[in-house]
Parts: C-alpha cells; sequence; structure tokens
C-alpha cells in the first residue's frame, strides 16, 4: 500500500520517499486528507475548468476565476484566497503549493486594476505568504520560501504635503525572483526588486533594491553578505 501512495505521489514529486519509520495511522490520515483535497479540487469543474489534479484544502476561494490558470498538481491551503482581479491574470506552473492562509492577490480596487502574478514550476510557498501583484510579481521556477513572505510591487506616491497621501496615486515597478531561489522565514520584498537566480534571503530580510544572481543577502534593510560562488 506504502509503495503504491508513494508512486502517485512521485507524479507531483519524483524524488519523494517515505521516511521509514512513518507509521500506519498517520500514512491513513495523510491519504484521507489528500483525497478529500482532491475532491474539492474537482469543484472547479463547475467553471468548465480542468483541474488537472488540484489539490485544495478547506475554505480556498478563487475571484476572477477566468483569470486563472494553473498547471499540473496546483496545491492551496486551507483559506487560501486568490484574486485575479487583474489586467493579465494569475498564473500557476506546475507542482506549485502554498500554504494555509495564505493571499495571492493581484488587485484590490477595481478603478485602478493592477497587472499580473506568474509564479513558476515547483515553487513552494509557506503559509500566512502576502503576494500581490499590482506593478507585476514573477518567481522564477524551483524556488522554496518560508512563511510570512511579503511582496508588493507598488508604492504609494507622497510628494505633495497639500493632499492626503491616500489620494497621490501609486507608482508601480514590479518584483522578479528568478528561479532556484531559497528565500526565508517573514522576508519582505518591495516594489522595483529583481532577485537573480540561485539567491538566498535571510529570515526577517526588507529587501528594497535588486541583487545579482547567486547573492547571499540579509538585514533590514538587506545587504550582500556574500555570494554562493565566492567571486
Amino acid at each position: 500500500m506504502k509503495a503504491i501512495i508513494q508512486k502517485i505521489i512521485q507524479l507531483r514529486n519524483p524524488n519523494f520517499k517515505f521516511d521509514e519509520a512513518l507509521n500506519s495511522f498517520a500514512l491513513f490520515q495523510f491519504i484521507w486528507i489528500q483525497c478529500c483535497c482532491m475532491l474539492r479540487g474537482m469543484s472547479v469543474m463547475l467553471f468548465f475548468r480542468n483541474p488537472k489534479g488540484m489539490l485544495l484544502g478547506k475554505g480556498v476561494i478563487f475571484f476572477n476565476t477566468p483569470k486563472v490558470k494553473w498547471g499540473k498538481f496546483l496545491r492551496l491551503g486551507n483559506q487560501v484566497y486568490v484574486s485575479a482581479l487583474s489586467k493579465n491574470g494569475i498564473h500557476f506552473g506546475d507542482n506549485v503549493s502554498i500554504g494555509a492562509f495564505g493571499r495571492v492577490i493581484v488587485s484590490t480596487s477595481l478603478n485602478d486594476i493592477g497587472d499580473t502574478i506568474v509564479i513558476g514550476n515547483n515553487v513552494g510557498i509557506g503559509e500566512f505568504a502576502y503576494l500581490g501583484g499590482a506593478g507585476g510579481l514573477e518567481i522564477g521556477d524551483e524556488c522554496i520560501v518560508g512563511q510570512y513572505l511579503s511582496c508588493h510591487p507598488e508604492n504609494h506616491n507622497y510628494q505633495d504635503t497639500s493632499i492626503s497621501i491616500r489620494h497621490q496615486g501609486v507608482s508601480r515597478k514590479g518584483i522578479k525572483i528568478g528561479k532556484n531561489c531559497w528565500i526565508g522565514s517573514k522576508v519582505t520584498i518591495l516594489d522595483g526588486v529583481h532577485i537573480g537566480d540561485g539567491s538566498i534571503i535571510a529570515a526577517g530580510s526588507v529587501v528594497n533594491k535588486s541583487f545579482p544572481e547567486n547573492s547571499i543577502i540579509g538585514g533590514v534593510p538587506a545587504k550582500l553578505l556574500k555570494s554562493r560562488t565566492n567571486e
């Protein structure tokens, strides 16, 4: 039984193997939860969409579903909210996983709709993430991300002191995170930042400027600590 379930999981993650210490009760409970998630995933068929092996936790909500595209085996944890109020929609690649209570939101206002959110293949993002897409957000393939990631590709204008900041509009440059990055928990990434491929961001960092590939960065605000290539 365990071997059969392992082969099924390997369709999503070819390198997966059950730990030898895994007990039967935990395995049974795991199978039950995954079956429930798969049944919830089939609910997108009500919108005439192919679930492609989608696994949905409890309370997952899609807003503006026609603007959401996904690849194989999308996994969304409990209470994840996906809002594709946008110009160019939300695109999930294959084998994307977003932890419980995540928020994937391009726009919150009907009068200034944002751009897009694009998440590549084999990306895993921890619980309580906030992914904004007003100015455009792109996360490359093979990225692994801890809990509480916060991405904000938008800034409020504030130069005119005679007008309320909320009435001065916004500026948008976008955020791009390269492939194969490791982002620790509670990282905040601000508008205009480009993170190069293969970079590592330390937990708790606030990133307000761009860094080249293979950078190891950390701090508030984040700075270059060293390069993975020792250059």
